[in-house]
């Protein structure tokens, strides 16, 4: 979802910036907002900062590009006295697919989205995601952090980091403080896919829609936040996200530490590995080997994150 034209401007080291043309901002003239290419496009219009998630090579996985230019959008967003309001959304049929499981594991990836997801929740302004495909593992911690978010046809959730030797730490910060704490456990165990509907009921999306257009969903809302005032948008946003700023306080260092601990295990390179070499894990095919029957999980020639081939790993 974009809203008015754009140009594109060079910045000094060759990359380009999305920039408004002329008459897009709330004031009728050009912003100053931008954000920089390639993995993250960013555009303004009517009050509404719209980054949009543009790293098809890897379905938007969250790599240290990825999540270094996010922020920098963020944080440029914030800074536009213009900007009400900031729409996350994405491009094909993957809103973020998690980690990127081709880089190598390391501390300042597990704080880079520490430090990301945190910057969400504590933006000043409101920040509304719009989902209109699939989200794993840490793109979930995306809608976590999001203050609203809107998911229609097209979208479906999983949490797929058991199934790699993993589990959902750093994004459970902003997660578990939102989501029905039943429905957690089932899918953080079982890596399950579930479509819009059940993600509206379990709290980790706002408005679903499955056979709707989410842009007509959202049209009210954005419309809403347009007419907040700053200050009146900011005070109610830090209401409404004083228990999540307070498990980033609490549980932030030591889930960052049983990331980095996992990630550098044994068991999830083998799960990771298996992933990329679109093969069963070792544990699959000794729980088959031991009698215990077929997988429920990923059946043979399917990947981890199931059949849309999404990477499903989260910090």
């Amino acid at each position: 979802m974009t809203d008015g034209s754009t140009t594109d401007r060079p910045l000094a080291d060759g990359r380009k910036t999305d920039v408004p043309a002329t008459g897009d901002s709330a004031t009728g003239g050009p912003s100053t907002f931008r954000a920089p290419l390639p993995f993250v496009r960013a555009t303004f219009a009517r009050g509404i900062a719209t980054l949009t998630l543009d790293s098809p090579h890897n379905r938007n996985a969250l790599s240290a590009c990825l999540v270094a230019e996010l922020r920098e959008a963020l944080a440029a967003a914030g800074r536009d006295d213009r900007v009400r309001a900031v729409l996350l959304t994405h491009t094909g049929t993957t809103f973020c697919a998690g980690a990127d499981l081709s880089e190598p594991p390391s501390a300042s990836g597990t704080s880079g989205l520490v430090a990301l997801l945190r910057s969400i929740v504590e933006l000043p302004k409101p920040v509304v995601a719009r989902v209109t495909g699939h989200v794993r593992a840490g793109g979930l911690g995306l809608l976590g952090a999001c203050d609203i978010s809107a998911a229609g046809r097209g979208a479906s959730f999983a949490f797929t980091e058991a199934r790699l030797g993993l589990a959902p730490a750093v994004i459970s910060i902003p997660l578990l403080p939102r989501l029905d704490r039943r429905a957690a456990a089932r899918y953080y165990l079982t890596g399950e896919r579930f479509d819009a509907a059940e993600a509206a009921r379990i709290g980790l999306v706002t408005i679903a829609d499955p056979e709707g257009d989410a842009d007509e969903a959202l049209a009210p809302v954005l419309d809403g936040l347009r007419r907040g005032s700053p200050q009146g948008l900011a005070e109610s946003k830090r209401l409404v996200t004083a228990d999540v700023l307070g498990a980033f306080d609490r549980d932030g260092e030591p889930l960052a530490a049983l990331s980095a601990r996992l990630f550098a295990s044994e068991e999830a390179r083998e799960g990771m590995t298996a992933f990329l070499e679109r093969r069963e894990p070792v544990w699959i095919r000794e729980a088959a080997d031991a009698g215990a029957g077929p997988s429920a999980g990923a059946a043979p020639g399917t990947t981890a994150a199931g059949d849309t081939g999404a990477a499903g790993a989260s910090r």
